[in-house]
């Protein structure tokens, strides 16, 4: 990080005009983001932030960084390959819970199993927002939409659960309303080496008003995981390193135990995929002389029928 850079929240405001719904979560999630990245130290023109489609996939637009708006579900594939090619960036996956989970389920499983450099923050209203309010993969039982008028009969993800038991290497939770405690979970994501899942429980205040009032309003019911501390009255002291506690957590919810855990539930360490590919590339490399290649009998054979 550089030190000498002295950047400021409005730095990382574009000139676009934010155009979700009022009351939307999205605009309290962006604020957070805008008001972190100073602390990264890093230069505007060394992040990228990579979005799929969705309301939340707006995201880089009102980032004054690099960006791309992508494909729907593609944006980790999409990442990847650019974090792997630029190991000098910062990159950044915004998705949705229907792009993330959905169309982009088997993208998401694959680069946190890979371990790629990158942090994907995942916005959860549990609807379809932009389509105009279609159940989605984490919509509870029984959730009567446009989609499902007599009311989904899908068991839903939990999105925690999924990343690890892809072996993320960091997965945490956060909510929309509560900055210190998203920052906080930010901080930590941007410092871990691999890919950091983040999931943000967001408000669709259109589709899905209220789904989170239980913890957004409600603060007693707020369980902030620490390392190392008991967690409440669920029985289990939190350990970063360990998988099996870290899953009991994400199994804990508002209907089984009256708490909603918040914070780091996994924090380990792996080789990250991007180092990987770059020491096996160094490895490899050759001295460029295609003439030799083509001619060198260890390297390059002809099979003759």
């Amino acid at each position: 990080m550089t030190s000498e850079l002295k950047l400021t929240a409005k730095d990382f405001k574009s000139d676009q005009e934010v155009r979700w719904c009022p009351g939307c979560g999205d605009y309290a999630i962006l604020a957070a983001v805008q008001s972190f990245m100073p602390e990264l130290g890093i230069p505007k023109e060394k992040i990228v932030f990579v979005s799929g489609i969705g309301c939340a996939a707006r995201f880089p637009y009102y980032m004054q960084t690099y960006g791309m708006h992508s494909i729907h579900g593609r944006a980790p594939a999409i990442a990847t390959g650019l974090a792997v090619s630029r190991p000098d960036l910062s990159v950044w996956v915004i998705s949705g819970d229907g792009d993330a989970l959905s169309i982009g389920g088997n993208h998401l499983i694959h680069a946190l199993r890979r371990n790629v450099n990158i942090k994907i923050l995942m916005l959860n209203n549990q609807i379809y927002g932009l389509t105009k309010g279609q159940y989605s993969p984490t919509s509870e039982q029984g959730k009567v939409t446009g989609s499902t008028p007599m009311g989904s009969v899908d068991y839903p993800f939990n999105p925690l659960s999924v990343a690890l038991g892809a072996d993320a290497t960091f997965v945490a939770r956060a909510l929309d309303t509560d900055k210190p405690g998203l920052t906080s979970v930010l901080r930590r994501a941007a410092a871990h080496q691999g890919t950091a899942f983040v999931e943000i429980f967001q408000n669709c205040n259109i589709y899905n008003d209220g789904a989170f009032d239980f913890v957004r309003d409600e603060k007693e019911n707020r369980l902030y995981l620490e390392h190392g501390q008991a967690a409440g009255e669920t029985g289990i002291t939190h350990d970063e390193t360990d998988f099996a506690t870290a899953f009991a957590l994400s199994r804990v919810t508002f209907a089984t135990h009256g708490v909603v855990p918040l914070g780091v539930f996994r924090d380990v360490e792996r080789d990250s995929y991007d180092e990987l590919v770059s020491a096996q590339l160094a490895n490899a490399k050759g001295t460029g002389d295609l003439a030799s290649l083509l001619s060198g009998g260890d390297t390059w054979s002809i099979q003759r029928g």
